[in-house]
């Protein structure tokens, strides 16, 4: 008698996608996944066009604040091109060549300071009479520059420098004596200058200052100073006599003070300028 073989049919699943000899090929084929993709280049675009606008408001505002004066009439719109896109056109132009304009106009004025410091600077060396100078560590706050000069034989206080000349003259003869050295007249402007300067006078001589009176009394300093009656050091009953314009400084009973004179007087004097600075 025969024997009854049974035969057992077997499946593996394979969750590999093999391609062997005992793959399911009744497996249903997998769905393949859906992708959702943007618009190429959405937000490139979306950016280009904000920025394409702020660049023509930003034209806008230059041709309509910077430069209102720019005109587009005179233009004809050349054949085939639409109104909008020659519109656009010379919009841009205008833009262009006002800021051009401005560049220029910028460019110049830059050119002139420089220019206008270099013939000061000359004009300064020109006029310097002083060949030598003494010169210290400047301690101000004058910018840009290192050192603080006095001519030679001048003596420094604050930020000036004081002369002596040796010979005497009348107030007029003195102050162009001054002046031919680039000095004037010594201004005094408060107590700690009429001290500096008096521990360095004579006290047997009498020095003319830059004031005088320009007539009723109104008195006037040489540099354009407005006159302080509280930074005055009149000697008592001074000023006395309205023949009497310029003013002296000397030494009398112990103390210095000022007294006015007659100007046609020949006096020592004080000359002042203002310290070099390099």
């Amino acid at each position: 008698m025969a024997s009854e073989i049974t035969y057992a049919e077997v499946r593996f699943k394979n969750e590999s996608n093999s391609s062997g000899p005992y793959s399911d090929s009744a497996t249903a084929p997998k769905a393949k996944p859906t992708l959702h993709l943007s618009k190429p280049g959405f937000p490139s675009l979306l950016f280009t066009s904000l920025m394409a606008l702020f660049l023509l408001l930003a034209i806008s505002f230059l041709v309509a604040f910077i430069c209102p004066g720019t005109s587009a009439s005179g233009k004809r719109r050349p054949a085939g091109m639409t109104n909008r896109k020659f519109t656009f056109i010379r919009f841009l132009g205008m833009a262009w060549a006002c800021l051009h304009s401005r560049l220029q106009t910028s460019k110049i004025e830059v050119y002139f300071q420089k220019y206008s410091q270099i013939l000061e600077e000359k004009k300064a060396i020109k006029d310097l009479t002083h060949t030598e100078l003494n010169c210290k560590n400047n301690p101000s706050h004058v910018e840009d520059k290192v050192w603080s000069c006095c001519p030679k034989d001048w003596k420094p206080f604050s930020s000036h420098c004081y002369f002596i000349p040796t010979d005497s003259a009348t107030w007029s003869k003195s102050q162009e004596k001054c002046s031919s050295m680039g000095a004037h007249l010594m201004v005094v402007r408060n107590r700690e200058e009429q001290d500096f300067i008096t521990k360095i006078l004579r006290s047997d001589a009498s020095y003319f200052i830059g004031l005088r009176d320009r007539g009723k009394r109104q008195w006037q300093w040489v540099d354009q100073m407005p006159y302080n009656e509280s930074a005055t050091f009149w000697r008592k009953g001074e000023p006395n006599s309205d023949r009497e314009q310029c003013v002296i400084i000397n030494h009398s009973l112990s103390e210095w003070g000022w007294n006015d004179i007659v100007c046609s007087n020949e006096q020592k004097s004080v000359c002042q300028m203002k310290k070099i600075y390099l």
